[in-house]
This record gives structure tokens, C-alpha cells and sequence, in this order.
């Protein structure tokens, strides 16, 4: 059964994850420009929500080895070394951050940070993944390279147990896609389509059935047996996929619109979920009162831990 963390709510909540030392979990209201994370035990009379205002809007962020995070900005990869600390800017890409932010994205167990960009405009398959190397005991300096590109908005990044496969999805386009991955060499080979997802109908309304409409792939995890799950924004639902492809679950949710699944807790059996509201019309809001919190609920599979950011 869902619940939603108090004082959760967020125009777009987006890159969810579980801190293990600090047993709290963070997220992103990207058009709100926030960073928030929970303080004390969640659900307790005393739990709270920590807010941290953010200079533009982030597109996802994780925590760092050595304290603090690292987040994606509209125009670039920050560092912060602790809560509500200095920003410094640590690469840049070139695109028009007048219609390209960036999106999605995490670390690789490796500990290299991965983000991909959105075009806002939705006119062009132009956004990108890119992939942030600043580990300090490799030969390079900071790089970040280009590893995917020709999306319209990247989303669904998650990487398979055993560090061999990577996925992706383009919202847009309705599709997630799965790579064969060397992490060690990060290289990205025999790419194919995991999952084809059915367009919009034309004229859909929210809220009436649509039998051949699952939603659009937003953020995404993988669980410890390598289940792919990907929140389906405007499906009201959440999706579990086997490595095969296979759908196994599809887990409803009480809102039209989740962004991005997590697992959390001491055990990584709560599977937390963000939400968005902002743009929705005022009657999902009010048939859908949870929009834009984050919901929780127990799971039986544990998922992975959180990758830190190595620099």
C-alpha cells in the first residue's frame, strides 16, 4: 500500500535516492530549483523535509564519496561538498541552455557520473548522454564525453547488476533501449530495443481508459535479481521488466504522473517514487490529491545501493 511522505509536495519530483549513512532520502523539484531531503525516521511525528534552493533548474544529482553531492544544472556539472554549500562548477557541455537543460541521470558503480539532456522545445532528437570521469587514481584529468545521443528527452538510465548492460529511454520517442556495457572500458556496443511502448491516442484525456496507452518511460532502477522498473509518467503506474524483456508486474500508482522509482531503507525494500503536478489539469489534482509527493510502499525484492560520485 502507497503512502506519501509529509511535506513531500513538488512541482516535477525527479533523481530519488537513498543515503545509507545518513538514512534519509533525496530529491530534485526540478522547476521548483530545490534539492530536498528527509530528516529523521520517515513517518515519525518528527520527521521533516529539508529544502535547499538551487541557482537553475537541476536534472538529477548523487551523492559524493567524500561528502556532499554532485548535480546537473541547466548548464553544467556541479560539486558541492556539503548541504546548501558553494557550487563549483566542475564541466560544461555546449548547448543552448536556453532550450537544453539536463535531465535524468546517476553514478555508474564505478563511480563516474552519468546525465543526460532534454530539448525543452521537443522539436529535434537532440539531447544527449554524457558520461562525467573524475576519479582521482585514473591517468586523465576531469573528462565528461558524449556516450549516447540523438533522444529528445533522456530519461530511464539504469545499469544491470552484473555491469554488463545499460538502459535508456527517450520519453519522447516511447521507447527504452539496452546496450551491452564494458564498465571498465566504458564502452556501449550491440544496442536494441528492450522495451516499444504504444503512443498517446489522439484526443486522450487522463483519468478515461486507453487500453493501448501504458504511459511514457520516465526514470527508471533496476532491483538486486536485474528487474528493470520504469515510472510511466501519465500512466499512473509503474512497470517491472526481466532482463529478457518480459513484463512481470505492472504496480499502480496513486498518481497520473510518476517520475522516477528508488529503493531505500536500512533493508532497500521501501520503493520510494516521485511524482509531478505542475501543468496537470485541476481535476486530476483533485481526483489525485498524492500529485507531486513522494510515494512509499514495502516491497519483497531489495533494490541496489546508491552509487557515490568518486573524485
Amino acid at each position: 500500500m502507497w503512502t506519501s511522505i509529509e511535506d513531500s509536495l513538488c512541482d516535477l519530483g525527479e533523481s530519488p535516492f537513498w543515503h545509507p549513512h545518513e538514512r534519509a532520502l533525496y530529491w530534485l523539484d526540478i522547476p521548483g530549483r530545490t534539492v530536498l531531503r528527509t530528516r529523521g525516521e520517515i513517518g515519525s511525528p518528527t520527521a521533516t523535509v529539508e529544502r535547499w534552493a538551487l541557482p537553475t533548474e537541476p536534472g538529477c544529482m548523487a551523492p559524493a564519496r567524500s561528502g556532499g553531492l554532485v548535480i546537473a544544472l541547466r548548464d553544467g556539472i556541479y560539486r558541492a561538498r556539503e548541504w546548501g554549500g558553494e557550487l563549483v562548477a566542475m564541466a560544461r557541455v555546449e548547448h543552448d541552455v536556453r532550450t537544453m537543460r539536463f535531465n535524468d541521470g546517476k553514478c555508474d558503480t564505478l563511480g563516474r557520473f552519468w546525465s543526460g539532456s532534454l530539448n525543452e522545445a521537443k522539436d529535434r532528437a537532440n539531447a544527449a548522454l554524457y558520461c562525467f570521469d573524475a576519479r582521482p587514481d585514473t591517468d586523465i584529468s576531469p573528462t565528461i564525453s558524449s556516450m549516447l545521443e540523438h533522444v529528445t528527452t533522456a530519461n530511464g538510465l539504469a545499469f544491470s547488476p552484473d555491469n554488463r548492460t545499460l538502459y535508456w529511454a527517450d520519453t519522447a520517442a516511447h521507447v527504452v533501449r539496452a546496450w551491452d556495457w564494458d564498465a571498465e572500458a566504458n564502452t556501449l556496443s550491440h544496442v536494441r530495443v528492450f522495451q516499444q511502448f504504444d503512443a498517446k491516442p489522439t484526443g486522450w484525456v487522463p483519468g478515461t481508459p486507453a487500453p493501448h496507452y501504458d504511459g511514457r518511460p520516465d526514470g527508471a532502477t533496476v532491483d538486486a535479481s536485474g528487474h528493470y522498473w520504469v515510472a510511466m509518467f501519465e500512466g499512473a503506474q509503474l512497470l517491472r521488466f526481466a532482463p529478457s524483456g518480459e513484463r512481470v508486474a505492472a504496480i499502480a500508482v496513486p498518481v497520473q504522473c510518476p517520475t522516477m522509482p528508488c529503493f531505500g531503507g536500512d533493508d532497500l525494500r521501501t520503493l520510494f517514487v516521485t511524482s509531478g503536478r505542475k501543468g496537470r489539469p485541476a481535476d486530476e489534482l483533485a481526483q489525485r490529491p498524492a500529485s507531486g509527493t513522494v510515494l512509499a510502499m514495502r516491497v519483497d525484492t531489495p533494490g541496489l545501493p546508491v552509487n557515490f560520485f568518486e573524485d
